[in-house]
C-alpha cells in the first residue's frame, strides 16, 4: 500500500522502477483498482482534497481585541465614571472602546483562508482505470494506486509516478517556479535525492499538461501531495504582529505604568489630605483620561487607512492597515523571478545564424521588433531558419499576444514574425508530410515538407532541438551565403557559441535541415531514420525577459539601503545571469547547496548571496525565517502556489495580481499591475506613513506628558481642589482639538530624500531614549506654559467650579496644541516651511472650536468653562505662541549640529547593513 507518511519518510518513488511503484500500491497497470478497493482506501485515507483551517468566530476575535491593555484601562475608567456619576464621561469612553474593538475585529476578519483557496483549485474530473475500464469521476474520489490517464490541457489531479508517456511536458511554475514547460518521461532516476524540479518521472497535483499524453499511478493524494505539504506549511505559519503593533503595545504598557503611578501618587496625596472617596475617584478618572492615549489607536488607524488609500491608488492593495507601516520598515526583499521580475513571456534575445551573431529586440509576445547585426555585413536570407521556426512548432500567437501551446515555441513564432514570416499562413502553405514528434527521450522534433528553396520546390527535413543533440546528428554546417562546410571545421566555434548563450542564462535551441528529394515514401515509412547527416542552420537564445522597470526598481531599493535577492525555481546558472542583468549583489547558490548548509552557516553567508536557484517552497520559508531572526524586515514577492508559505511567513508578503488565488490569500499585499517597481513605490509610501505616525506620536505624547504633569502639580499643590481640568475637558481636547493637527500631519508631503536614507531598525522602538527625552521636554514646555497661564490668570484657584484660571488653562492648552501640531509635523525640518497655507486653513477649525467651547452656553455647562474677556484671549494667545517659538529654536539648533561633518556609514554598510542601519537611526535620534 502507498504510504501516507510525510514526504521525508516516504519512499523516493522517482528512484523506483515503475512496476515496483505499481506493486507497492497493490494496483495493476491494465485493470487498475476495483471499485471495492477504491472505496476501502477512500475510507482509510480520506478524500483527495486539501483540508482547511477552522476560522475563529467573530466573537472570539472581538474578545481578543477587548483584552488589549489600552481597552482594559478604558473599560476601568468607564466603570469608575458611572460609579461616581460622571455619565457623559463614561459614555464617551465606552464608545471609544467599542470603536477600537470593532475596527480591530474587522481587520482580523479580513485574514485570508489560504488553505481554503488551495482546496478550491482541486481538479473537478479525472479519467482513470477502474475494474479494467476507463471511467471519469470527481478528482476528490482519487485514491493512492489509481491509474490515471493524462493529455494536453489536463490539470494533474494528484501526485503520481509516470508509467507511460508520449512527448509529455508539464508546466510546473506554480509549484517549482520553473518558467518553461518541463519534459517528462517514465525512466527511473538513479539518484536517491533529486530536487523536486528535476523529478522528471513524477507529476504533481495542480500542475498542468502542456503537451503529450501519459498514464500515471497515484502515489499521494490530499494533504500528502506536494500541494498538501504547502497547505500544511501555511497552517503552521502563525500570523505575526507588525513592528508598529509591537511598538504600540510596548508604548501602551509604558504609558499604563506612568498613568497608574500618577494615579497612585494623587490618591495617596488625597488620602493624606483627607479628601472624600468621590473626589479621589474624580481625580483618578481625570488623571487616567489624561495619561491614557485614548485617541492613539483611532488616530493611528486613520493614518494607516489614509496610507492604504494612497497605496491602492498606486496599484498596491494591502489587506490590513498595519501592513502599511510594515512596508516602511522593509530592509530586505526576496523576490520570485518568473512573472515578478520577469514578464513570464519567453522571448528570443540572441540569434546565431550561418556563423554570425544577431541581436533580437522587442518584448514578450509582441510581434514588433528588429533583428540587428554588425555594420557592413550582408543582409542575411533567413528563409531556411524561418521555415524551422514556423513549421517545427505547434504554438500559435495572436496579434494581441495571446498564446496557445508551448511558450518556448511561441517565442519562435514571434521571432518568425520579426523576420517577416506569418506562421499560420506558412503552415497552411507547407503542410507536414511526416514528423518525428518531440520527446524528452531524444530531445528533438523533426518535420518534413515540400518547401520553396533556391527558386524551386524541394523536399526538406527541418529539425529543432537541444544544441548537443542536434549537433550530434549533423554532418555539415552552413556558413555565410549558405555555403555548407564539414561540421568538424566549425565544431569548436559552434560549441563556443552554445556556451556563450548558456552562460547568459538563455535557453538554447538549435535548428538543422536536410534535403531529401525523391525519398518521400521512405520518409513516411520511417521518419526517425532520416534524422541524421543534417546541416546545421543556427541557434537561438531564449529567455523570460526582465520587466522594463525592474532594473530601476532594484537600483532605487539599493539606494534606500534595501537588500534585494532573487529566489527562483530556475537553474542557478539562468538565475545568476538574470541577477547580473538586474544589478543584484554578488553570489549565487543552487537548492542542493543551500539545503546542505546549516542555519548558522546560511545566516553568515547571506550578505554574500543574492541569487538562489532551484529552490523548494521549504527553502523559501527557511530563508525568510533566517533573515527575520537576523533582524531584517522581509518582503517576499511571488505569484505561484510554491510562494504561498513564504509569503505568509514574511513580514510583508507581496502577491502579484495575475498570480494564483492561493498566493493572493497568503500575501499581505497585492500588486494589481504585477509591477515590481510598484513594490518600491509602496515602500516609499510606507516610509512616509511611518514618518507621519512618528510625528503624530511625538505630538500626542508631548500633549499627554503635559497633562500628566499638570494634574500631578494641581494635586500636590491643591490647585482647583487637585483637578486641573475636568475629564470632559480632557476628552474634548483629545477628540475636537488634536484631530486637526493630526490631519495636518497626515497631509504633509514626504521629504524628497526619503528613499536615500537607510531603512529604520525595527529593534529601535518608537519610544527610544532620544525620542522619550524629546517627548518629555516638549511636554514640560506645554505644561509650564499652561500652568503659568493658569496661575497668573485672575480668579479663584481653590475650586472645581467653572473659573477663569481653569478656562485659561483649557484655552492655552488648546491653542498650544494647535501651534505645536504645526511645528511638530516635521522633525528636524522646520514646520513653518511650505506648504503651510493648507495647514493653517485646517488649523483654523480647532481655533474656532475652542472659542465656541468657551463662549457658547451649552458647551460651557458641559465642559465647565466660562467666558473670557478680549484681554484674556490675547493673553492666552501670547502664552500659546511660546510653544512653537521654543520648538522651532530647538530644531534649528539640532539641524546646525547635524550639518557638522560625521563619519560616513557606507563602509559599515558594506560589512553589516543591519548595524549600519542601527547606527544611522541612532545618529538621527541624537
Amino acid at each position: 500500500m502507498v504510504s501516507t507518511e510525510p514526504a521525508q519518510a516516504r519512499g523516493a518513488w522517482y528512484a523506483q522502477d515503475a512496476d515496483a511503484v505499481v506493486a507497492a500500491a497493490f494496483s495493476d497497470r491494465t485493470s487498475g483498482l476495483t471499485a471495492h478497493e477504491a472505496d476501502d482506501r477512500r475510507r482509510r485515507y480520506g478524500p483527495n482534497e486539501i483540508a482547511s483551517e477552522p476560522a475563529p468566530s467573530t466573537w472570539t476575535l472581538a474578545l481578543q481585541q477587548l483584552k488589549d491593555l489600552m481597552n482594559l484601562m478604558l473599560v476601568a475608567v468607564a466603570v469608575v465614571s458611572i460609579v461616581i456619576g460622571e455619565v457623559p464621561t463614561a459614555i464617551i469612553v465606552a464608545a471609544l472602546v467599542v470603536l477600537n474593538v470593532v475596527m480591530g475585529t474587522q481587520q482580523e476578519l479580513k485574514a485570508r483562508a489560504s488553505v481554503d483557496a488551495l482546496a478550491k483549485m482541486q481538479t473537478p474530473q479525472v479519467r482513470a482505470t477502474r475494474d479494467g475500464a476507463l471511467v471519469q469521476f470527481a478528482a476528490t474520489d482519487l485514491v493512492p494506486g489509481d491509474i490515471v490517464h493524462l493529455e494536453a490541457g489536463d490539470v494533474v489531479p494528484a501526485d503520481g509516478r509516470l508509467l507511460t508517456s508520449a512527448t509529455l511536458e508539464t508546466q510546473e511554475a506554480a509549484l517549482t517556479g520553473e518558467s518553461a514547460p518541463v519534459p517528462k518521461d517514465p525512466r527511473t532516476l538513479d539518484a536517491a535525492d533529486v530536487p523536486l524540479g528535476d523529478r522528471s518521472n513524477m507529476v504533481f497535483q495542480n500542475t498542468s499538461v502542456t503537451r503529450g499524453t501519459a498514464t500515471m499511478v497515484v502515489t499521494e493524494t490530499g494533504m500528502n501531495t506536494q500541494m498538501g505539504e504547502i497547505a500544511s506549511m501555511l497552517s503552521a505559519v502563525a500570523p505575526s504582529k507588525s513592528p508598529l503593533q509591537r511598538e504600540l503595545n510596548s508604548l501602551t504598557k509604558v504609558l499604563g505604568i506612568i498613568a497608574w503611578t500618577a494615579v497612585a501618587i494623587i490618591v495617596i496625596i488625597g488620602l493624606l489630605r483627607g479628601d472624600s472617596v468621590t473626589t479621589l475617584l474624580l481625580l483618578g478618572i481625570s488623571m487616567g483620561v489624561s495619561a491614557i492615549p485614548t485617541g492613539l489607536p483611532t488616530f493611528v488607524q486613520a493614518m494607516l487607512a489614509f496610507g492604504a488609500r494612497q497605496l491602492a491608488e498606486a496599484k498596491a492593495v494591502v489587506k490590513n492597515l498595519t501592513d502599511v507601516e510594515t512596508l516602511g520598515a522593509t530592509s530586505a526583499i526576496n523576490s520570485d523571478k518568473t512573472g515578478t521580475l520577469t514578464m513570464n513571456q519567453m522571448t528570443v534575445r540572441s540569434l546565431y545564424f550561418h556563423g554570425r551573431w544577431y541581436t533580437v529586440d522587442g518584448e514578450g509576445y509582441s510581434k514588433t521588433g528588429r533583428i540587428t547585426q554588425a555594420a557592413g555585413e550582408a543582409v542575411p536570407d533567413f528563409t531556411l531558419l524561418a521555415y524551422g521556426l514556423c513549421l517545427d512548432s505547434d504554438a500559435t500567437v495572436s496579434d494581441t499576444g495571446e498564446v496557445v501551446g508551448d511558450p518556448t515555441e511561441a517565442a519562435l513564432v514571434v521571432l518568425a514574425a520579426k523576420v517577416g514570416v506569418d506562421a499560420p499562413l506558412t503552415r497552411r502553405q507547407y503542410p507536414r508530410v511526416a514528423e518525428v514528434p518531440f520527446d524528452s527521450a531524444y530531445k528533438f522534433m523533426a518535420t518534413f515538407h515540400h518547401l520553396q528553396v533556391d527558386g524551386g520546390t524541394q523536399f526538406v527535413e527541418l529539425v529543432k532541438g537541444g544544441p548537443d543533440v542536434v549537433l550530434a546528428r549533423c554532418g555539415s554546417a552552413f556558413r555565410p551565403g549558405r555555403q555548407a562546410v564539414p561540421l568538424d571545421e566549425v565544431r569548436d566555434e559552434l560549441t563556443e557559441a552554445n556556451r556563450t548563450l548558456s552562460e547568459k542564462g538563455l535557453r538554447v535551441l538549435a535548428f538543422a535541415a536536410r534535403r531529401l528529394d525523391g525519398q518521400e515514401d521512405a520518409v513516411v515509412a520511417d521518419p526517425m531514420s532520416f534524422v541524421e547527416d543534417l546541416t546545421f542552420v543556427g541557434m537561438v537564445g531564449i529567455i523570460d525577459p526582465l520587466r522594463p522597470e525592474a532594473i530601476d526598481a532594484v537600483r532605487t531599493a539599493h539606494a534606500a539601503g534595501i537588500d534585494v535577492r532573487m529566489i527562483t525555481g530556475d537553474h542557478a546558472i539562468t538565475a545568476s545571469a538574470i541577477g547580473a542583468e538586474l544589478g543584484l549583489g554578488p553570489g549565487a547558490i543552487g537548492g542542493p547547496e543551500l539545503q546542505a548548509m546549516t542555519d548558522d552557516d546560511l545566516a553568515a553567508a547571506l550578505p554574500r548571496l543574492h541569487v538562489f536557484g532551484r529552490v523548494t517552497p521549504q527553502d523559501k520559508l527557511r530563508l525568510a525565517d533566517i533573515m527575520q531572526k537576523s533582524g531584517a524586515v522581509v518582503a517576499m514577492t511571488g505569484d505561484a502556489v510554491n510562494d504561498a508559505a513564504a509569503l505568509k511567513k514574511a513580514d510583508i508578503g507581496v502577491a502579484m495580481g495575475s498570480g494564483s488565488e492561493v498566493t493572493k490569500q497568503a500575501g499581505k499585499m497585492i500588486l494589481t499591475d504585477d509591477n515590481f517597481g510598484t513594490l518600491i513605490t509602496a515602500i516609499r509610501l510606507g516610509r512616509s506613513i511611518y514618518e507621519k505616525i512618528v510625528s503624530y506620536i511625538r505630538y500626542q505624547m508631548s500633549k499627554l506628558f503635559s497633562l500628566v504633569l499638570l494634574f500631578l502639580v494641581a494635586s500636590i499643590f491643591d490647585i482647583n481642589d487637585g483637578v486641573a481640568l475636568t475629564p470632559l475637558m480632557v476628552l474634548f481636547q483629545h477628540f475636537f482639538i488634536t484631530l486637526f493637527p493630526v490631519a495636518v500631519i497626515m497631509l504633509d508631503p514626504p521629504p524628497p530624500d526619503l528613499m536615500n536614507k537607510p531603512p529604520r531598525d525595527p529593534r529601535l522602538p518608537i519610544a527610544n531614549r532620544g525620542a522619550f527625552i524629546q517627548w518629555l521636554a516638549y511636554g514640560v514646555l506645554q505644561f509650564a506654559v499652561t500652568l503659568a497661564a493658569m496661575l497668573l490668570a485672575p480668579g479663584d484657584l481653590s475650586t472645581t467650579e467653572a473659573s477663569v484660571p481653569m478656562t485659561t488653562a483649557f484655552v492655552v492648552l488648546s491653542l498650544g496644541s494647535v501651534l505645536a501640531g504645526l511645528v511638530m509635523r516635521r522633525d528636524p525640518e522646520s514646520g513653518l516651511t511650505a506648504p503651510i497655507l493648507t495647514a493653517l486653513k485646517i488649523l483654523s477649525v480647532p481655533v474656532v472650536v475652542t472659542v465656541f467651547a468657551v463662549e457658547i452656553g451649552f458647551l460651557q455647562d458641559l465642559l465647565m468653562t466660562t467666558s473670557l474677556t478680549g484681554a484674556q484671549w490675547l493673553a492666552c494667545l501670547g502664552w500659546s505662541l511660546i510653544i512653537p517659538v521654543v520648538v522651532e529654536a530647538e530644531k534649528a539648533i539640532r539641524r546646525r549640529r547635524h550639518t557638522q561633518p560625521s563619519t560616513p556609514i557606507t563602509a559599515t554598510a558594506a560589512v553589516d547593513p543591519h548595524r549600519a542601519r542601527r547606527d544611522a537611526n541612532h545618529a538621527l535620534d541624537r
